[in-house]
């Protein structure tokens, strides 16, 4: 059997024969940029920030954020080199397709269909927590059984806004790429200025005898805290998944990782400080924490408005997760280890519909039924490992294709590419053994899947 069989670059760069219409060139370096902002901040600073500073980090959650950063920068140079040599759909599915192999490849395409779906259900839970909040400040109040996931405890049944949002999303998305981008910019913009509102008005309260004891629960908590506001930092990989509708690539991908990336960690880095100076790290863990820091300091009419940007900057990273798993989807069926049907495009807005619509379909399942931290966690692995395949991809790459044309290449190889790799295999071993057994259960259907279906219908397999 032969596993590890690659495709050439040259064959990832061609169309595909058989795949019908193809996706629309219409996005530019800004437009990734925005992209990468649009899925960077939202649940992370929005929900996980105040959690993380009381049961892990303290005051510290600002080391926390820089350890994620550095992880992330190292995997972000790694993702730009690739983004900008082999500028297809797929993201770290199709650079290890080049690198490892199909093997490799479906099991990291398996694990990117963890981060992707279970990271858009457990923003859409987030979401629909600060719409009905918003909603309960108007007196209007969801029946409680379709309020939250399933709980027999608590009386829920169902998230139903989680769900619906899921669909709207689809909706847009099956517009067209242009118009969704329009829509992810505007949001972007919104969602920005709450931030900068936020950092704005709250420096003025900070106290900083707050910062004191500065680790209260020593450096474990801090590396703790790290894995998981990691959450925080996943999207930026979503941009490598637009590659085959930018107008440039080789020279808007890089730009559009890197600078949302920077973007997003300085913002990052200020909201922490600013956060745990305002209220005592341990009266942090609400669901709400930029806006009840804000309600500490009676600036109510800012706590709302950084009410409405939170659902907004939230609605933007179910927008780009829910894109990169459908052109994740696109890519695996394009090859033959999915259903052909899931890389069929609509000839009109030049969109996969179909596949745009099982993904809505299975995340919002997920949303309505499975808790919001079950969500994160399982989430968090599936993307570190993705980081670590990707950085480790460099080094192979490199050796095995010295004369490949690349954009942009990765400084001080193979140094920042092992970096990479050491900083997030760090970061999953800081994960419960709970999220490890999952991740080991999701891997192993995974298997199944490939040698039933996969490996007998892959289109290299054809082609031979």
């Amino acid at each position: 059997m032969n596993l590890f069989r690659k495709k050439s670059i040259s064959s990832l760069l061609a169309a595909e024969p058989g795949s019908g219409s193809g996706l629309k060139k219409a996005l530019g370096s800004f437009d990734l940029t925005m992209l990468g902002v649009g899925a960077i901040i939202g649940t992370g600073i929005f929900v996980l920030t105040g959690v993380a500073a009381a049961t892990y980090a303290g005051p510290a959650l600002v080391i926390s954020f820089v350890l994620a950063g550095l992880a992330c920068v190292f995997t972000a140079l790694c993702y730009a080199e690739f983004a900008s040599s082999v500028p297809v759909s797929g993201s770290a599915y199709t650079y290890s397709y080049a690198a490892f192999g199909e093997f490799i490849a479906w099991m990291l395409g398996w694990a990117l269909i963890l981060e992707y779906g279970l990271a858009s259900s457990a923003v859409a839970s987030g979401w629909s927590g600060y719409f009905q909040g918003l909603l309960d400040g108007f007196g209007v109040h969801l029946p409680k059984a379709l309020s939250s996931a399933l709980n027999m405890d608590n009386g829920t049944i169902i998230d139903l806004p989680a769900m619906v949002i899921i669909f709207l999303i689809t909706l847009v998305l099956t517009r067209g790429v242009k118009e969704s981008a329009r829509m992810n910019m505007l949001m972007v913009i919104i969602k920005v200025t709450c931030v900068l509102l936020f950092i704005g008005v709250g420096v003025w309260y900070v106290k900083p005898e707050n910062w004191t004891p500065f680790m209260p629960y020593g450096f474990h908590g801090v590396t703790a805290g790290a894995a998981t506001i990691f959450f925080a930092y996943i999207g930026f990989d979503a941009v490598s998944t637009a590659a085959e509708e930018v107008r440039d690539p080789q020279r808007a991908m890089p730009i559009g990782i890197i600078w949302s990336l920077a973007i997003c960690t300085s913002l990052y880095i200020i909201v922490s400080l600013i956060l745990t100076g305002i209220v005592p790290y341990d009266q942090l863990n609400v669901s709400n924490p930029v806006a009840f820091a804000l309600e500490y300091i009676h600036q109510d009419w800012v706590a709302g408005f950084i009410s409405v940007g939170a659902i907004t900057g939230i609605t933007t990273v179910l927008l780009v997760l829910l894109f990169g798993q459908t052109r994740l989807f696109y890519a695996m069926s394009r090859d033959g280890l999915l259903p052909r049907v899931l890389s069929v495009v609509n000839p009109k807005r030049q969109t996969p519909v179909i596949g745009s619509w099982l993904t809505a379909l299975l995340a919002g399942t997920f949303a309505g039924l499975v808790p919001l931290h079950r969500l994160a966690e399982l989430t968090n692995i599936g993307t570190l490992f993705a980081f670590f395949v990707v950085s480790i991809g460099i080094v192979v790459l490199r050796r095995t294709q010295p004369d490949l044309k690349r954009g942009f290449k990765v400084p001080f190889v193979p140094f920042t590419p092992i970096l990479g790799a050491a900083s997030c295999l760090y970061l999953m071993l800081q994960l419960k053994a709970f999220t490890w057994a999952s991740f080991g259960i999701w891997l192993t259907i995974g298997l199944v899947i490939y040698f039933i279906y996969g490996y007998r219908n892959s289109a290299l397999r054809e082609r031979k």
